[in-house]
């Protein structure tokens, strides 16, 4: 759903409190937002997140009371991202089971994502953790985090 701008803002107070601590959103400042729609919007989607407000420097996806943004900020420095400096490394989902996170790893690379550690996958986290980490081509990483087995 595309609201415009002036109408609805992604900070709108209509949104339901979902409890002391509980995210509120995340935003990430992206450097191209064609590219970052391109491979976000389609993982976003896939993790059952909804188009919520678009701008012409952004966009974001909403799932019950949070909601992440994409934003080409002009206040934006110049510079990579690096998940290995000083800041966020990552973001991690759940995702509903292990065949869904295979599902989303086969199909990440055509949507701008390509599989780190593949060599210890799924298990880069650990033996008893099932878990893709992706890479996109602006260097933010996600981890797809599948139940763990009984």
């Amino acid at each position: 759903m595309t609201r415009p701008i002036g109408a609805v803002t992604w900070h709108s107070d209509w949104m339901e409190h979902a409890g002391t601590g509980m995210i509120h959103h995340i935003e990430l400042w992206v450097p191209n937002l064609t590219r970052a729609e391109a491979s976000w919007g389609w993982l976003l989607s896939e993790l059952g997140y909804q188009p919520f407000v678009q701008w012409p420097e952004g966009q974001s996806w909403q799932m019950g009371t949070a909601y992440i943004v994409l934003e080409q900020s002009p206040d934006r420095v110049a510079g990579r991202h690096d998940r290995c400096r000083p800041g966020m490394n990552h973001l991690a989902f759940h995702v509903a089971s292990r065949e869904e996170v295979d599902k989303l790893v086969d199909q990440a690379p055509q949507h701008g994502w390509r599989l780190l550690f593949p060599d210890r996958h799924p298990h880069a986290g650990g033996l008893d953790h099932y878990a893709a980490y992706l890479e996109d081509r602006d260097g933010y990483e996600i981890e797809l985090v599948a139940p763990s087995a009984l």
